[in-house]
């Protein structure tokens, strides 16, 4: 796997922002690393990249030990901050240069410095601002340079902290194309509180709440093991409320108008198999059946609230 943590703490005085979390994310995955604002996202980020020390537990990046090993595993790194740190007298292209000198991009060969900042520039869409001062910049595109110079050297490894921060909707799909694109070779954990972008994005999440793990699964296992799935059902006829909270696999039943039901369960293929039955003994007319999916807001709001 490229990014592992095992057992990572990180205490400051009393409080204890990262406590005692493990999670492994392999080559060619894009994972989603959701939290409220305080959680310990961004606290453990930096730890993986080796911004920040922390108080226990180990970090790996491709097999190495962040602690052990600093720069070999920054160099497998590339890291968008949440709080987009830039020169802003430089010019676009004179940045990304210095990043490039940074990271030993040579500018002599064919595949050098020029061309790695030519093909970064217009993957991340800058090309027409980039002859501007980087300090001239919208916060979007102040972004993309921050994306740019993650990119510049062909990480293996990307950590994003909140990468579509201050982009338009256009922009956001922009964005969202290119770290998929990346993501098909590299390793991508990252950071939103835009929770439509990770579903847009990503297989699988992993969710922290104060500190500490709560969730880490696929997307669609975390929408089935919400507790508050639901069946929404018409009939041609009116009936009786009784008649369905009857029914064994509805947890609660309500109506929202006119003969329109909703019906909350845990078990929702069981439960319109109840409904077809229903109807069939009571001669009642389905105008429509179907189940709503929780949505990744529902999920993020139950295991946060949950764990509080």
């Amino acid at each position: 796997m490229s990014i592992e943590v095992k057992n990572l703490l990180k205490v400051y005085g009393e409080q204890k922002a990262v406590n005692n979390i493990s999670f492994k994310v392999n080559k060619g995955e894009i994972v989603g690393f959701l939290g409220p604002n305080g959680a310990g996202k961004s606290t453990t980020m930096k730890i993986i990249t080796g911004y920040l020390e922390q108080s226990g537990g180990d970090a790996y990046v491709c097999g190495m030990n962040v602690t052990d090993k600093p720069l070999e595993t920054k160099k497998k790194i590339g890291y968008l901050p949440e709080l987009n740190a830039l020169y802003y007298d430089m010019y676009v292209r004179e940045y990304l240069a210095f990043v490039a000198e940074v990271h030993k991009i040579e500018s002599r060969k064919p595949s050098g410095q020029k061309k790695k900042i030519e093909s970064v520039i217009e993957l991340t869409g800058l090309t027409v601002e980039s002859k501007k001062k980087i300090g001239q910049l919208s916060k979007g595109y102040k972004q993309r340079v921050g994306l740019a110079a993650a990119l510049i050297h062909d990480p293996e490894v990307l950590i994003l902290d909140e990468p579509t921060s201050g982009l338009d909707p256009n922009q956001i799909i922009e964005i969202r194309e290119v770290i998929k694109k990346q993501g098909k070779d590299k390793t991508v954990l990252f950071s939103s509180h835009i929770l439509q972008e990770v579903e847009a994005m990503c297989d699988r999440v992993i969710i922290i709440n104060k500190g500490e793990l709560v969730a880490d699964d696929k997307l669609s296992n975390l929408r089935q093991r919400s507790s508050s799935n639901t069946v929404k059902v018409s009939f041609k006829e009116s009936l009786e409320k009784e008649l369905l909270q009857q029914l064994p696999a509805a947890r609660s039943v309500n109506k929202t108008d006119a003969n329109n039901w909703q019906l909350a369960t845990d078990n929702p293929e069981q439960l319109r198999k109840q409904i077809l039955e229903l109807s069939l003994q009571h001669n009642l007319n389905i105008v429509s059946l179907q189940s709503e999916s929780q949505s990744l807001e529902d999920v993020f709001r139950a295991l946060t609230q949950k764990a509080e």
